[in-house]
């Protein structure tokens, strides 16, 4: 079955820091991913290097070509084979390998793919390390040298399948006797992904009774893989088709998970780290084992506002999953993550994950105490009161289209006209533009990949978050900085964190 989605691709090579992607046949080839695989094993000590793919059709060409040009440089190569991302970091962590490479295009449309790197320690490569891997890539343009491969030993492929090792971690991060005796009824989709290599046997051994639709990792995605709100209308009457107490959706590579209540409503991928902060910090104060958490500069206000009722620090970071990592091992993060559903818990891996999200959720679920459900003697709190007791805010992102370059000391001219449009806030420039006022902030900040300035705002009033994001985009598109290169806005995309 085919994507139901017309929606158009751009054939662009995105390469970062942190790995690259692109239309497989087109900018992305075996040759380039060979290419980049080179430039990054030649910043590697020894050792073998870990492999695993998402299950895009595409997956096993690369995999195909990676693991040939390695084993040719005398690498070992570990396969993963079809695994979620998380799992290709535990595995790397646990076989002590050199590094690792997960091949996913996460959440992008079936013709892309693309390679995420894994330092030794099993997380994503730091920036430092990557922009090193980046600069190799762009100056060399073929593979490693061949000289003296004749002579060199050919290195080994072993398969290794880490489900069973990252079962067990998670499992060990919450009450897995408080989740079986309220047997919650799981629908989950992941998406014809990796996702239910780990999905399935987890909930299984935490004794849920389990829907899993999309499990089969072929690639095949019957709505856009990205899990918002959009891409997943259709899916969610299926939630309560199944009678589920909660629902689930994974993402391709299994490292973000969105959450929907037993009547079907969406309630967003930004809610699934504010729950899992709760869940974790909930359980922590009464053991007295509170520590900080870390989230990014673009998330929901709403886990700081949790922090601070546990009395808990909040640290923020970068945008990035390398930078909310750093975060959490300069300041000893007990729990990190993103807004876009990934839920970062070094106890498993240093790598988002949305196993250690649904875990978490069903803790809290069935040890939050509340409404009894009816059925049987389960006592289950539902999804529904949890997501209605988070944080009342309301976020919106727009974004604008600029040219290459605006990207120098116009932007920088535009965020310091932004900054005095908001004379009572407290700004940051740790990424882009962040303003912080009571009850609210806005973020002003150029992507990494795209040709356009994001600008997110988010208050417990809509109003509030309507006038900040016009007296921003105001302030951007000033008559005298319009020429440098700014285009237009987007419309802007209203994203409640919760409906009410």
């Amino acid at each position: 079955m085919g994507e139901s989605s017309s929606e158009p691709t751009r054939d662009i090579l995105i390469v970062s820091v942190s790995g690259l992607r692109g239309i497989v046949g087109g900018s992305l080839t075996p040759e380039v991913a060979v290419r980049y695989v080179a430039a990054f094993a030649a910043t590697l000590p020894p050792g073998p290097i870990v492999i695993g793919r998402d299950g895009r059709t595409s997956g096993p060409l690369l995999a195909a070509a990676i693991t040939e040009h390695l084993t040719r440089s005398g690498r070992d190569v570990i396969d993963c084979g079809i695994a979620a991302t998380p799992t290709v970091g535990i595995v790397v962590r646990q076989e002590r390998a050199a590094g690792g490479i997960q091949m996913s295009a996460s959440h992008n449309p079936a013709p892309y793919n693309g390679l995420k790197l894994f330092s030794a320690e099993g997380r994503v490569l730091p920036a430092a390390a990557g922009a090193v891997v980046l600069e190799r890539f762009r100056a060399q343009p073929s593979p490693a040298d061949a000289a003296g491969r004749a002579s060199m030993q050919a290195g080994t492929v072993r398969q290794v399948d880490g489900g069973p090792t990252h079962i067990a971690l998670v499992a060990k991060t919450v009450d897995v006797e408080a989740i079986r005796r309220c047997r919650p009824r799981v629908w989950l989709d992941s998406g014809h992904g990796a996702g239910s290599r780990v999905a399935r046997p987890l909930l299984e051994h935490l004794g849920c009774e389990v829907v899993i639709e999309g499990g089969e990792p072929d690639g095949c995605f019957e709505h856009m893989p990205e899990p918002t709100a959009d891409n997943l209308a259709d899916m969610l009457p299926r939630i309560v088709l199944q009678h589920a107490d909660v629902g689930f959706f994974q993402d391709p590579d299994a490292d973000r998970l969105a959450i929907a209540t037993a009547e079907g409503r969406y309630i967003g991928e930004e809610a699934t780290l504010a729950l899992a902060v709760e869940a974790l910090l909930a359980k922590a104060s009464l053991a007295k084992g509170l520590g900080p958490i870390v989230v990014n500069c673009s998330t929901s206000g709403m886990a700081a506002v949790i922090a601070a009722r546990h009395g808990a620090a909040c640290h923020v970071s970068a945008v990035g999953e390398a930078n909310v990592v750093d975060a959490m091992l300069a300041c000893g993060a007990i729990l990190g993550g993103e807004g876009n559903g990934g839920v970062i818990d070094p106890r498993v891996v240093l790598v988002r994950d949305s196993f250690v999200a649904m875990a978490l959720v069903l803790e809290r679920m069935c040890t939050a105490g509340g409404g009894v459900n009816g059925r049987d003697d389960r006592a289950i709190t539902s999804i529904e009161s949890l997501a209605r007791a988070l944080p009342q805010l309301v976020m919106k992102k727009t974004k604008i289209d600029l040219s290459p370059e605006t990207r120098g000391p116009a932007l920088h001219a535009a965020l310091d006209r932004i900054e005095r449009a908001f004379p009572q806030a407290c700004a940051s420039r740790l990424d882009g533009l962040r303003l912080d006022w009571d009850g609210g902030w806005l973020l002003v900040r150029s992507s990494n990949t795209e040709p356009i300035v994001r600008i997110v705002a988010e208050a417990a009033d809509a109003t509030a978050v309507d006038e900040a994001i016009q007296r921003a985009t105001a302030a951007l598109l000033a008559a005298s900085f319009s020429s440098a290169g700014f285009i237009r806005p987007k419309a802007a995309a209203d994203r409640p964190i919760r409906e009410v």
